[in-house]
């Protein structure tokens, strides 16, 4: 079974691209297959609401989220990791979010993949359960199965997300439950 990771910071290297990093490596310990978008490095523009896709199962937009498209398909899980940007996630994952309307007028090619959430402010409340909230949001949309840190709504960090320990107990707990689920549904 296959694991996606989203780091949806558009800082290369940053708190969200090394905490994709980690769980990543948690879930590829427990013999999982694991992928990875990391927006520091794609370039996905936003969805021009064109209408193609109601139609045909493509996007004329021709950027990264081509690549995106088949790893969003190809996963059984996907997880997503954004920094808090005014109280959400970044503007780069939410061009990745309104291009994956494709999947859902598509056949919901998203539904029943495990989805989970991990958030990263400048503080302990900085917006991190909004910025789930929003992530989980399009989950629903699509008609995934949403999952927490097993008491909570995902993993809930303050940078530096590495140095956070509190924090990131909630990141391990929510890959943890991430894998938990996916066993049990083979």
């Amino acid at each position: 079974m296959k694991i996606l990771g989203i780091s949806a910071s558009p800082v290369k290297g940053g708190n969200n691209d090394k905490l994709i990093e980690k769980v990543l490596g948690i879930a590829k310990s427990r013999g999982f297959e694991v992928d990875s978008v990391l927006m520091s490095s794609a370039k996905i523009a936003p969805c021009t609401a064109c209408g193609i896709c109601r139609d045909e199962e493509m996007c004329p937009i021709d950027d990264d989220m081509q690549q995106a498209y088949q790893k969003l398909k190809d996963a059984d899980a996907i997880i997503v990791s954004s920094p808090v940007y005014f109280g959400s996630v970044t503007a780069q994952v939410k061009a990745l979010f309104d291009r994956s309307v494709l999947h859902r007028r598509q056949g919901f090619q998203l539904k029943n993949k495990v989805g989970a959430a991990l958030a990263v402010g400048g503080s302990r409340n900085g917006g991190q359960e909004k910025t789930i909230q929003t992530i989980h949001d399009w989950m629903h949309i699509h008609g995934m199965i949403v999952v927490g840190d097993g008491g909570h709504f995902g993993g809930i960090l303050q940078k530096p997300a590495l140095d956070d320990a509190e924090g990131m107990q909630t990141a391990i707990d929510t890959i943890n439950k991430m894998c938990d689920v996916l066993e049990r549904m083979k």
